[in-house]
């Protein structure tokens, strides 16, 4: 079921946009990525700090695009997406001394259908925490029958009469 919600997005309570038509399975999948990156698991574990590591290899990529899908929402248009983005830091050292120091950061962007932006640059911590809310909200509205413990290997016990109705978003 997660992979049917679409995300209402809302700035100060008014409505945005509607973006990521079927993006919980997605969702749910990147929540699992950015943890298995924390604990260090995958090519992610070759960056110190915790805060840095995301799932991927690529050190400047996308972790989800969501856009605009459908043509019969009220509000129509929006973009969510997340790019992770390598920085480079100068960590002054003592005297005349410091170092340069690589960080990663996960670029979250909305826009609306007005061409308005806003944008949030998060922690691996943080991303996990604002995914992690997305599916758990997603699974609210399921009724309790959202996120399962694998989504790939549940995929086919998605009930299609579910897909595209009001009680899925």
């Amino acid at each position: 079921m997660p992979y049917e919600v679409t995300l209402e997005l809302r700035r100060d309570g008014t409505p945005y946009g509607t973006v990521g038509e079927r993006c919980g399975w997605l969702l749910a999948r990147l929540a699992r990525g950015v943890d298995d990156a924390r604990a260090g698991r995958g090519p992610a574990g070759r960056w110190p700090d915790p805060d840095d590591r995301f799932p991927g290899e690529e050190p400047d990529s996308e972790l989800f695009a969501f856009r605009y899908r459908t043509r019969s929402s009220v509000v129509g248009g929006g973009e969510l997406r997340c790019q992770l983005r390598t920085i480079p830091l100068w960590v002054p050292g003592r005297g005349r001394r410091g170092e340069w120091r690589l960080t990663r950061r996960a670029f979250v962007e909305a826009w609306g259908s007005g061409g308005v932006g806003m944008r949030a640059v998060l922690t691996s911590a943080q991303l996990a925490q604002f995914v992690r809310e997305l599916v758990d909200e997603a699974e609210g509205c399921l009724g309790g029958r959202g996120l399962a413990r694998n989504p790939v290997e549940d995929l086919p016990r998605n009930p299609v009469g579910w897909a595209g109705t009001g009680e899925t978003r």
